[in-house]
């Protein structure tokens, strides 16, 4: 089914772009994963704030941090992904934590703090969004088969309108990568391209999804 884009009642949601995902020097990396696509999604993720900040669209970062001593990671660190806590990552306080360098928020921005892979879970988003009176999200960030993928799916239970930006997401695995985009495109939301969103924030509204 279509659905239109525009500024109207929408947020852009900028999912744990940190240095630990992304960077070549982050943790990610060094674990022997490839973070290339993630790295790539940069590049999309930018343009996409600067056209929100031009367009006055609320822009929300979420970032995945754990204590220091990871008593919060649960199963995953526990028992699924161990390394996370052997190597450090995503350690409160952390370079491997922040946001990065090309995607710092600006005042005004809104930072909402994560342990697990939604941004919804245990977290503050939902009063932030009832807020902003948001009914439509615009999803970038990585990884697009973990975070992105489980945020667009709780965000859609919830019935907003998800836009899933193919070109500013990035997975560790290129087959896991269009695997989300795929399932989500199906029956969660919209995936689109950034041009597109671009289009739509420059005051002509996109419809997307139709045949």
């Amino acid at each position: 089914m279509p659905a239109t884009m525009s500024t109207e009642r929408t947020a852009l949601m900028v999912i744990d772009m940190q240095n630990g995902f992304c960077h070549p020097e982050g943790s990610f990396a060094g674990l022997g994963l490839d973070v290339s696509m993630t790295n790539d999604a940069i590049g999309g993720a930018r343009k996409l704030v600067d056209a929100a900040r031009a367009a006055d669209v609320p822009i929300i970062y979420t970032r995945y941090v754990y204590r220091t001593d990871y008593r919060d990671g649960g199963v995953l660190v526990q028992d699924l992904l161990p390394a996370l806590a052997d190597t450090k990552s995503l350690a409160a306080g952390s370079w491997d934590a922040e946001i990065v360098d090309e995607l710092t928020p600006a005042e005004g921005d809104f930072v909402v703090e994560k342990n697990r892979y939604s941004a919804f879970y245990g977290t503050g988003l939902e009063p932030i969004l009832t807020s902003l009176g948001i009914d439509s999200l615009v999803m970038c960030g990585v990884t697009t088969n973990m975070c992105v993928e489980t945020s667009a799916r709780d965000a859609s239970q919830r019935d907003y309108r998800v836009f899933v930006v193919s070109d500013a997401t990035g997975e560790l695995e290129k087959s896991r990568h269009d695997m989300a985009l795929a399932t989500l495109g199906f029956g969660f939301g919209w995936v689109v391209e950034s041009d597109q969103v671009l289009k739509a924030w420059s005051g002509d509204p996109v419809v997307v999804g139709e045949a």
